[in-house]
């Protein structure tokens, strides 16, 4: 089945996902020229490897926590917290209880 995009002007539901009913899903909301939203899910202890995106990119922690690994630290984010980063930094991502991240990525 083809993903469906968010449309503009049409609400989209990112609330907590029924886990009884399989494993959690990543996925994609919108992409345009200018920007990226995806809904990252990851279950406690799975991993994002190190990567660098080019743009300036955002993450919302909406529900569970996460440890964001940079060069030189950690950084904890948990429900309800958000952090900015500059394109081209470096890192990974490690849910440390099931989670789920809005990523917003400025091109």
């Amino acid at each position: 089945m083809a993903l469906q995009h968010a449309r503009s002007g049409v609400a989209v539901d990112l609330g907590t996902q029924d886990r009884q009913g399989g494993p959690l899903q990543t996925r994609a909301l919108v992409k345009s020229d200018s920007f990226e939203a995806i809904q990252l899910q990851l279950a406690a202890g799975k991993q994002i490897a190190a990567h660098e995106v080019a743009g300036k990119f955002t993450l919302l922690c909406l529900e569970g926590s996460v440890v964001i690994g940079l060069e030189d630290r950690d950084v904890e984010l948990a429900s309800g917290q958000w952090i900015y980063f500059e394109g081209g930094v470096r890192h990974s991502v490690r849910a440390i209880e099931d989670s789920s991240l809005l990523l917003t990525i400025i091109f």
